[in-house]
């Protein structure tokens, strides 16, 4: 199926990690032109050489999403280098939860500004872009967004705040052709999950069999990164023309809200 993204230019955030990776590498395989942001420039660098041994045409750009002058930096290299801004993937994040009485305000701080001002900012930032194109918006969150559980605050919090912003922003862009839907994650290969097994002693594969056993998740196994860029990989493209403010579970079925 053609997707309809060749030439197409998209954004994302978290990119040079585990599910942003992944996501890289599936819009180069469709054609897209890609700019991915992270911290780390070794990781940077690694995934951009091995985009553009697959012959994709991407940019790699130094970024902390929590500073806003790094974000607005990571839209006008886009921009100059390609002229448009076709799509735009808000995928940084982190797990932070804990009892409501051992947080901090500097721990509600840190997630919001990673997880809510961070999305907004980088909206605000490609919007003029995204109104020319009639682009698309994929905000990634976690199903804790739906179904919080206790001691899951701050970020379950932050995420909620996510998906009323995905609904609210698919009302104000819909005139302007901008769709804006969000994913959200169950437990999934991140690069997080693959460092923490490093730091216990396990293989990757290990790790993940243990995370899934007695997770409750019906299919039995922890998400694949490749089956995350499947789905945002379609949300971006013309073919899910018509979706928009809906927030999709990918997580094997353990949410229990639809």
């Amino acid at each position: 199926m053609d997707l309809g993204l060749e030439g197409k230019v998209v954004l994302a955030t978290g990119g040079s990690d585990g599910l942003g990776r992944a996501l890289c590498h599936e819009l180069v395989a469709e054609g897209a032109k890609v700019a991915f942001c992270g911290r780390d420039p070794e990781r940077l660098d690694s995934v951009a050489e091995a985009l553009a041994a697959a012959g994709g045409d991407v940019l790699a750009v130094r970024a902390d999403v929590t500073e806003p002058e790094d974000l607005s930096r990571f839209v006008d290299a886009a921009a100059e280098k390609w002229g448009r801004i076709d799509g735009l993937v808000n995928n940084a994040g982190t797990a932070a939860a804990m009892p409501l009485a051992e947080t901090l305000d500097a721990d509600w701080d840190a997630d919001l500004q990673l997880k809510v001002y961070g999305a907004v900012r980088l909206i605000r930032f490609a919007l003029p872009h995204l109104r020319q194109s009639g682009g698309a918006i994929v905000n990634t969150l976690a199903i804790g967004a739906k179904t919080p559980g206790g001691g899951s605050a701050p970020s379950s919090v932050s995420r909620a705040a996510g998906m009323a912003l995905t609904k609210v922003l698919s009302k104000e862009f819909g005139s302007d052709r901008i769709r804006v839907n969000a994913v959200l994650i169950g437990l999934i290969e991140s690069g997080q999950w693959e460092r923490r097994a490093s730091a216990e002693g396990l293989t990757v594969g290990e790790f993940y069999e243990r995370l899934a056993q007695g997770s409750g998740i019906p299919m039995d196994r922890v998400g694949r990164a490749q089956e995350y860029a499947d789905l945002v990989t379609y949300l971006l493209s013309s073919r899910s023309s018509y979706v928009t403010g809906t927030a999709i579970n990918l997580d094997g079925g353990l949410c229990a809200v639809v």
